[in-house]
């Protein structure tokens, strides 16, 4: 019998369907010597600290460094302890029984990196000890599977893989439990750090900061409105007042000026790249306001039902025999809504082709199974029609313009204007993009005379860069922050971003989650409780962005086997050391909040409650009474905090921010261990 693990029940039905697996079991599907189970993503995950006998959250315990990482099924948190997932248990069960009469077993999770780590983590766990064979394909198109099963590879072909996988969860473990621990002990209050979440949260408190603390100032330019309809620019433009009011005086007697220099130069706009994930997200963030993660999940949906190549993937390239069947693919009918454009392309741009740029998977590009066929909803044919049009941008002709420049001097002043004569819209047809742009310019020779009918003075203001939006963020991360506008050269730094394509999403909205950001349309804004950690970890090594992305360099190189896996394994262990260090000799003494009154402990009745600038707990290090000062964005008072220990309630509070921003009122009211929770007003 040959079993076949895939990731999701949803893709282990399509394979089943091809191997003719036609009879659902409880677990699996059966029929014509195949079996096809499955997982529910990570099945198994490194243990929590408490498995090692870290059983409390104290110095003596850190660093936490395991000898030898140990392998749990997933959990889930009953109360104040973690137990193990019934439902993991159950699909767990029937995979062993499976594997363990198999006579072949075909590893089908996800074909990247974490899919690899799903796949060795359960297998391991298992203890199955059999040969694994790998389905790797682009696409759940009945055809790729059919291929894919026709060309299966050794499991030990993408060890690299894997070795990257594990070091990646194992760094991000020491990391992240070790810099938590040590700065919610030295602060007295919970804080959450990690190594990709910490510094892409620093980028938007940054980038917050400088907006908010730009100041704005004014500066002038003249213009002037010629007698063929062309306005030109002073060249540059002043600070001052005066000096732009005098050069408004000398343009307006002068009535005309000469063409010092006239340029015509013939400039070709090459069609963008086909879509990355990262891309396509910054696409629809900007465009439609879809978040990361909603991108992602309408992406991934798509993937499953055949429309699209798969979906995680980092590279904005195909190879050539994807190429070869580009030519067909455009005669589909799913591309008749472009048809006008596709039909313009004589032969397909290969801007796009270069196998040589390909980890894992290519370009996102459709199947051609019709959409029609798969009932996908208003979200889902939004984020299609933006593959589909960017893949007859991305292989139709440039875009040639013929672009006029001319210096005049007015009064031995200079202004400049810049026009563009579009020759052959090429792909920016697609969209009609240049459809506004001045097709008649006038024509001037050097030395010529140009007259005019009017000059302006025009007051700007000098404006802050915009708060982060998720599509300006996820492309910060790809660039550890650094302002790169070519799509050729952040594709090359690409493995040096922060996170990966498809973890960036994750990590946004793990910072929405912990409220520590809150979306106000389409920006992210830091909360109050965001801003306390900020203030904290800015100035640490955990917070920089580049030597976060020098991490994902190495996994890289990991990955392609250029680094042994050793070397960083040990790298990340110092570099934890490091970190835990910096937190545990920082200044983050919890800072006494004037006077108190002394309050008996409701939970042992022997400590007193202490108020402290972040948490109010008790003095019996013992007993676990604890409540945290800031409660959904609002930091509540001594007086308040004074009447939840004393009378278990407040009073009706307002200030309180929702996870969509919007803000509320309420009452809280707390449990014997300071656990709050809110007491909402009948409604009318």
């Amino acid at each position: 019998m040959k079993v076949v693990l895939a990731e999701k029940p949803s893709v282990a039905q399509s394979i089943a369907r091809i191997v003719g697996a036609t009879h659902k079991k409880n677990g699996f599907y059966e029929g014509n010597g195949w079996q096809v189970t499955y997982a529910f993503g990570h099945l198994i995950q490194l243990a929590l600290p408490e498995n090692y006998g870290y059983n409390s959250w104290s110095k003596g315990n850190l660093p936490m460094l395991p000898k030898e990482f140990l392998m749990i099924p997933r959990q889930k948190k009953e109360g104040k302890t973690y137990k193990n997932d019934p439902g993991v248990m159950k699909q767990l069960k029937v995979i062993k029984k499976l594997f363990e009469d198999a006579d072949e077993i075909i590893g089908a999770t996800d074909s990247a990196r974490e899919g690899e780590a799903i796949l060795r983590y359960i297998v391991d766990y298992l203890g199955i000890r059999k040969p694994i064979m790998r389905l790797w394909i682009n696409s759940l198109t009945d055809a790729a599977i059919k291929d894919g099963l026709n060309n299966l590879q050794p499991d030990s072909n993408y060890d690299n893989l894997f070795l990257a996988a594990k070091a990646r969860s194992e760094a991000d473990w020491l990391v992240g439990m070790n810099a938590t621990q040590a700065c919610s002990i030295m602060g007295k209050s919970l804080y959450s750090i990690g190594r990709v979440q910490t510094p892409t949260f620093v980028m938007i408190v940054e980038r917050y900061l400088q907006n908010k603390e730009f100041k704005s100032v004014p500066f002038w330019q003249v213009t002037l409105n010629t007698t063929d309809g062309a306005k030109l620019t002073s060249a540059g433009r002043w600070d001052e007042k005066g000096k732009a009011v005098s050069a408004y005086n000398t343009a307006s007697k002068a009535r005309n000026g000469k063409v010092i220099k006239a340029e015509k130069r013939q400039k070709t706009d090459q069609p963008p790249l086909l879509f990355s994930l990262t891309d396509l997200q910054k696409a629809a963030n900007s465009k439609y306001g879809y978040s990361a993660d909603k991108t992602l999940n309408i992406a991934q949906s798509l993937y499953e039902k055949q429309l699209i190549s798969y979906p995680r993937t980092g590279s904005s390239y195909i190879p050539d025999d994807v190429y070869d069947t580009i030519p067909g693919l455009l005669k589909n009918p799913v591309f008749d809504k472009f048809r006008e454009s596709v039909d313009a392309i004589e032969k397909p741009s290969k801007r796009s082709v270069d196998a040589s740029k390909i980890e894992d998977h290519h370009a996102l590009i459709v199947t051609g199974v019709d959409f029609r066929t798969k009932n996908i909803k208003p979200d889902e044919q939004v984020i299609y029609d933006m593959i589909l049009g960017r893949m007859v941008e991305a292989f139709s002709r440039p875009c040639e313009k013929l672009v006029l420049s001319y210096t005049v001097d007015v009064g031995g002043y200079l202004f400049a204007v810049t026009s563009a004569v579009i020759l052959q819209k090429g792909w920016r047809a697609v969209y009609g993009a240049d459809d506004k742009e001045r097709e008649t310019v006038p024509i001037w020779s050097q030395g010529e005379t140009i007259c005019f009918t009017s000059a302006d003075l025009v007051q700007g203001q000098t404006k802050p860069k915009p708060l982060h939006t998720e599509g300006t963020l996820l492309a910060a991360m790809e660039t550890c922050g650094k302002d790169i506008e070519d799509e050729t050269q952040r594709e090359a730094i690409k493995d040096s971003g922060i996170g990966t394509p498809a973890t960036r999403a994750g990590i946004i909205e793990t910072l929405v989650e912990r409220n520590y950001v809150i979306r106000e349309k389409k920006s992210l804004v830091p909360t109050t409780k965001g801003m306390e950690i900020y203030k904290i970890v800015k100035d640490m090594d955990i917070a920089n962005p580049s030597l976060t992305g020098q991490w994902e360099a190495k996994l890289a190189a990991i990955e392609r086997g250029q680094m042994n896996v050793n070397q960083f394994n040990s790298d990340i262990v110092e570099y934890t050391k490091h970190v835990t260090e910096e937190f545990l000799h920082s200044d983050l003494q919890p800072v006494m909040t004037g006077k108190q009154t002394v309050i008996e402990c409701p939970l042992c009745h022997q400590g007193h409650i202490r108020i402290f600038d972040k948490v109010a707990n008790c003095s019996n290090e013992k007993c676990d009474f604890h409540i945290f000062r800031t409660v959904a964005g609002r930091k509540l008072t001594n007086s308040e905090v004074t009447d939840l220990i004393l009378k278990g309630q407040t009073r009706e509070l307002s200030g309180f921010n929702g996870k969509d921003g919007k803000p509320f009122k309420a009452k809280l009211k707390r449990d014997d261990k300071g656990s709050v929770c809110f007491i909402f007003a009948p409604k009318k």
